[in-house]
């Protein structure tokens, strides 16, 4: 579904991305892996079009997103959620999960926001409360579904573990885990939590000082002690 071929980013005389190479499947979770700095980040920025690269190319089913403009990435069917949960404090939870689904008439968001609330039933308890009250882990539900009212076809996700407890890390990746096998979403997870990643995870890119180390089925990278303990942290 995604196809990345020589894909290089620099910032100045910083090469972040440098020649790398591979692709992620349909309907599958591929985790994003290594150390800071390796490069990470820069990738999902630059597959969403908020950096561009000085070489090389990426396709999202045949579609090209380095000349594609950020703002139409939503249309390729791409939602990215970066690190950071970034919500719009002074709107309510409908509000903020309404703004993912700009461009649609009120009656088309009606069938997304309803999957939302299925999803996250914490989030429809608690519809109208100002966004600025609910907790950490509350505010990563929001994000991801706020993601998910523009029906994307595959979900970048940036470090959705970062200071949550590992009971609502659990809860998170577990709806991911179920997104990828009842409707078939394509997943992009970036992740420093190198573990619970690859629990989930059907495939993993190892990077390391933004060039590939390996890509491999995750089974296979969990069980490579030496792959672990070089780049993984564990």
């Amino acid at each position: 579904m995604l196809d990345v071929r020589e894909l290089t980013t620099s910032y100045g005389a910083v090469t972040a991305l440098d020649r790398l190479t591979f692709s992620a499947p349909r309907g599958k979770i591929t985790a994003v892996l290594g150390a800071n700095g390796a490069g990470k980040t820069t990738l999902l920025r630059t597959l969403s079009g908020l950096v561009r690269p000085t070489h090389g190319s990426a396709e999202l089913e045949g579609a090209d997103l380095v000349r594609t403009p950020t703002e139409a990435m939503s249309g390729l069917g791409l939602a990215h959620v970066p690190e950071g949960r970034g919500v719009i404090t002074e709107l309510t939870v409908e509000e903020n999960l309404r703004l993912g689904g700009l461009g649609r008439s009120a009656r088309s968001q009606a069938a997304p926001l309803d999957r939302v609330f299925t999803l996250f039933p914490v989030l429809s308890d608690r519809r109208n409360a100002i966004a600025h009250v609910l907790s950490g882990g509350e505010r990563q539900m929001l994000v991801i579904g706020r993601a998910l009212m523009a029906t994307p076809k595959i979900l970048l996700l940036d470090e959705p573990s970062l200071g949550l407890a590992p009971r609502v890390v659990g809860q998170i990746f577990d709806l991911l885990r179920s997104l990828v096998e009842s409707d078939g979403l394509t997943v992009l997870l970036v992740e420093q939590n190198a573990r619970s990643a690859l629990s989930i995870a059907d495939f993993g890119v190892v990077l390391n000082l933004g060039r590939l180390v390996v890509h491999d089925e995750a089974a296979v990278l969990a069980a490579d002690e030496k792959l672990r303990h070089a780049y993984l942290g564990f």
